[in-house]
């Protein structure tokens, strides 16, 4: 049974890759390719269409914020070419994201991973990239504190005496996170490595007192108490 695709990307060339790409594995079917995601919206709409390759960072529109416009989005592989915009592509659990110029054999990785249902997460590094206003940010992580989730956005405190706001989700950075970061409440994630103690329901970090959710207290005791992982 083949897997319906659809690619959309602003650029020629970069789109001309994909579709050669797509034509090159026998149970890919390639059924549209658009330059403009808002031309692909009545095929996505009225065909059974099983993976779109989609291009992030495009003039009119945001690929994430497309692919949540959909009712009943297919598998999605981001194509971007900066790694920072990964970030934003797990706020709709896309399968992957793949860097410009993608490789046949990176590719075919992709697809072959997707068959298998086996979401992909970006490798972890030593560090994060986060969108800060108008600027894309790079943190270490070892200057981490905690994390704390206000509705619309996320305030990161580090080593450094002022937060850095960004405009994501819990469930996206998570995915960037290594083990040693751990969600303690529906509002907090803490650096386990900075934790100074803890008492009665709460955490110390930073000078600060943060509640651990009543949700969250059996997990924080296997992996902090017990010292078990996750």
């Amino acid at each position: 049974m083949k897997i319906r695709v659809v690619a959309i990307d602003d650029e020629p060339l970069a789109l001309a890759l994909i579709e050669d790409h797509i034509k090159k594995i026998p149970y890919l079917e390639l059924i549209g390719s658009f330059y403009n995601p808002m031309d692909a919206l009545d095929l996505i709409r009225q065909q059974s269409v099983d993976l779109l390759f989609l291009d992030i960072n495009m003039p009119d529109i945001i690929g994430v914020d497309f692919v949540k416009g959909l009712t009943n989005p297919p598998k999605v592989i981001f194509i971007t070419a900066y790694d920072y915009y990964a970030v934003q592509g797990f706020e709709v659990n896309a399968v992957d994201y793949l860097l410009k110029p993608v490789s046949f054999s990176r590719f075919l990785s992709s697809v072959e991973r997707l068959k298998t249902n086996d979401t992909i997460k970006p490798k972890k590094e030593d560090f994060i990239f986060v969108k800060s206003e108008h600027n894309i940010l790079k943190v270490d992580l070892k200057s981490i504190e905690y994390i704390e989730g206000y509705k619309d956005y996320l305030k990161i405190y580090t080593d450094q005496p002022k937060p850095i706001l960004t405009i994501t989700t819990f469930k996206a950075i998570e995915q960037l996170l290594p083990d040693d970061f751990l969600r303690i409440h529906k509002s907090y994630i803490v650096s386990i490595n900075k934790i100074i103690s803890f008492r009665n329901g709460k955490v110390l970090v930073k000078g600060k007192q943060l509640p651990i959710g009543d949700s969250y207290k059996e997990i924080f005791n296997k992996v902090v108490v017990e010292g078990r992982s996750t």
